[in-house]
This record gives structure tokens, sequence and C-alpha cells, in this order.
């Protein structure tokens, strides 16, 4: 009799044990998949500006003939996403095409004729719209992979994303340019 409570009793906590660990399995692979889905979710956004981007360049060109420098760079970056094909790659196209655009933008300034443009200032509204949901949608993405990544590295679940071999996500971070103070002229 003694012999058969102790069997149950541990059939019971390994009952127990094998269901903490399918909890804990399940509740990674959830964070895990909330990731790509976060990022997909910003490349939609990222797509739509791809679009929008040939649209631009041929607006600036009629009127900013001499600044072929700044649409060969707008054009690379986009390329650039183009081709990349995992999230650290099109993390990096993404900050290339959102400094082309700011350089883009700025040739306004230069050429008061494509200032006062229809064309243009329609698309650059649309891609300042663009660009803001991006942001929105890049603080969603960075909680998904900073609540995956604390998750990987908590014990117990650390044991377990260590025999499934799961590896930190990188954040939407500002490139160094992005940081520096913004300088301000009156002319």
């Amino acid at each position: 009799m003694g012999v058969l409570i102790f069997f149950g009793v541990l059939i019971f906590i390994s009952f127990l044990l094998i269901a903490y660990f399918i909890g804990i399995y399940n509740r990674l692979v959830s964070l895990k998949n909330q990731v790509p889905q976060a990022f997909a979710n910003i490349d939609v956004l990222l797509k739509q500006r791809h679009d929008e981007i040939p649209k631009l360049v041929e607006t600036v060109k009629g009127y900013a003939k001499h600044e072929r420098e700044t649409l060969e760079n707008v054009i690379k970056a986009r390329n650039m996403y183009t081709n990349a094909s995992t999230i650290d790659e099109k993390l990096e196209a993404n900050n290339m095409i959102t400094a082309a655009l700011r350089q883009l933008f700025a040739l306004s300034e230069r050429y008061p004729e494509l200032k006062a443009n229809e064309n243009f200032l329609t698309l650059q509204r649309r891609i300042t719209e663009i660009e803001n949901s991006i942001a929105d949608r890049r603080e969603m993405y960075n909680f998904a992979v900073t609540a995956f990544n604390t998750a990987i590295q908590q014990i117990p679940e650390v044991f377990v994303a260590k025999m499934l071999n799961l590896k930190p996500f990188p954040l939407f971070e500002a490139e160094e340019e992005d940081r520096k103070d913004v300088k301000i002229t009156f002319e």
C-alpha cells in the first residue's frame, strides 16, 4: 500500500513537472512568434513607403537636376531594402531609407518651386504619415522583443530557452545620426 502511494505521488509530481514545462514552452513560443508578427506590421508600412519613393523621386527629378547623388542614395537605400532577407538587414536598410528621405525632403528648402509642387507636397505628407505609423509600430516591435528577450533570460525559462536554442532578437534602435542635436539656423 505504501509503495502504491509513493508511485502515485511520484506520477503526480512528474505530471506537474511536465505540465509546468509545457506551460513554459508554450509561453516562450508565443512570445517568440510575437516578434516576427510585430516586425511584419512594420514591414507593411515599409512596403507602402517603398512604393511611394519612386513617385517622390520622379517628382523631385524635374526640379533638382543637380541633386543626382541625393536621388541615387534614395534609390540605393530602397533597393537595399528590397534585397534584405533578415530582420537585421531590413533594420539597416530602413535606417538608410530614413536618412535618404531626410536629405530628399531637405531639397525642398533649396528649390522653392519644388516646395510649392502639389505632387511633392502630397507625397511628402503621405510619407510623413507612414513614418509616424512606422514609429508607433517600432514601439510595439521593441515591446515584443523586450518581452521575449527578458523571458529567455529569466529562471526557469532560461533552461527551456537553452534547450530550444532560443536567441535574443535585436531591438529597433535609432541610428547614431538621429541622436545628434539638430542645428537650427535662421538666415
